[in-house]
């Protein structure tokens, strides 16, 4: 993780994870889920075959975690990890557009005032642009590499989530008709078991037809407005054009380039109680919703955040024992006075006592 980009990265609400025990998924994969009515776990298993699908869209955000609304825009790209631009995604409403071929060609364009901010992906090639800095960067991905994250998240990132942390520690309830986008839609809700968590529940709503997920709702406990909701608001089927996914940076624009493509890819892995094989990586406790995680002393450099990062920092986190932490209405960042820093969808107290 480019150190800078830690802040946006450890608040982000897609940290939440949790759904359906496993075997249910792997039994339900050929079950249909149009004009039936489907298992939760038929809803769930059918994302996977929308993988290929082909699309484009517009996309809506929308926050409330708690935290001040702050300004966007004040240096540097939130595609490449920004404190006040990421942390401007998490407490605003946001529009983007989204075209997507198949899994390997997507483009995605965060639209703010008088600017625009795009990721694109073809093949190997992936470009993001800021037109406020006139700044790209071009990187070579690797055979076989999944796409990097732009500053919006979809919903299938919230549902991908979701599944990766199956765990019997969620109630799941029965798929409800839904129509989103204009489309037909299956919606479950997922409910933590566990009371130590921040998360009141998770909702997916997935195509009927595809299998594609149309919007995520996160929802805070004790909260009544979502804590975090992206979906469509339009969305039609179908290849865009071949053009959106080509793109050449303005002859005034300063270009960085990165070759990964002799990198090896990372085989996806059980995130729980593993060990980190390098100093930047985190470290996990706990299971299910409760989970934390914890980056090592030395690991973030806060002088990288910017000019920005002491007026943010002072805004957003509060003097405890031990450091200074954030608690959001979904998730809590504790930084740790040795230099650590832990975060999960838990109360400050938790990280507090699994920093002891």
């Amino acid at each position: 993780m480019k150190k800078s980009a830690w802040l946006p990265a450890v608040i982000a609400p897609v940290v939440v994870a949790g759904a359906v025990a496993a075997p249910m998924i792997a039994n339900a994969a050929s079950d249909p889920i149009a004009g039936t009515s489907p298992t939760a776990a038929a809803v769930i298993a059918s994302i996977a075959q929308s993988s290929d699908a082909q699309y484009s869209g517009k996309l809506v955000q929308t926050s409330d975690l708690g935290l001040p609304e702050l300004p966007t825009g004040s240096g540097g790209s939130s595609l490449e990890g920004n404190a006040s631009d990421a942390l401007g995604l998490l407490t605003s409403s946001h529009t983007a557009r989204v075209y997507v071929d198949g899994a390997d060609k997507q483009r995605v364009q965060l639209t703010q005032q008088l600017a625009e901010q795009d990721l694109v992906r073809n093949g190997s090639e992936v470009w993001t642009w800021d037109s406020k800095e006139r700044t790209a960067t071009h990187v070579v991905l690797p055979k076989d590499a999944a796409t990097p994250k732009s500053g919006t998240a979809t919903p299938s990132d919230i549902a991908q989530q979701a599944i990766d942390a199956i765990t019997p520690s969620t109630k799941v309830s029965k798929p409800k008709d839904v129509r989103v986008a204009g489309h037909d839609a299956w919606q479950i809700t997922l409910t933590p078991k566990s009371s130590g968590t921040l998360v009141g529940s998770v909702r997916l709503a997935v195509d009927q037809q595809t299998g594609l997920p149309l919007r995520a709702t996160i929802e805070a406990t004790g909260q009544s407005d979502p804590a975090v909701q992206v979906g469509f608001t339009s969305l039609q089927y179908g290849a865009p054009a071949e053009r959106l996914f080509d793109f050449t940076p303005p002859s005034n624009a300063k270009v960085e380039t990165k070759d990964l493509s002799d990198a090896p890819a990372h085989a996806k892995g059980d995130a729980q109680h593993r060990s980190a094989p390098s100093g930047d990586e985190p470290t996990f406790t706990g299971k299910g919703w409760s989970t934390i995680a914890e980056l090592p002393k030395g690991s973030v450099d806060q002088s990288a955040l910017g000019d920005d990062a002491t007026g943010l920092l002072d805004q957003l986190t509060k003097s405890v024992d031990g450091g200074r932490a954030v608690q959001t209405s979904l998730v809590s960042v504790y930084l740790t006075d040795d230099g650590r820093v832990l975060a999960g969808a838990v109360p400050v107290s938790a990280l507090v006592a699994a920093a002891k």
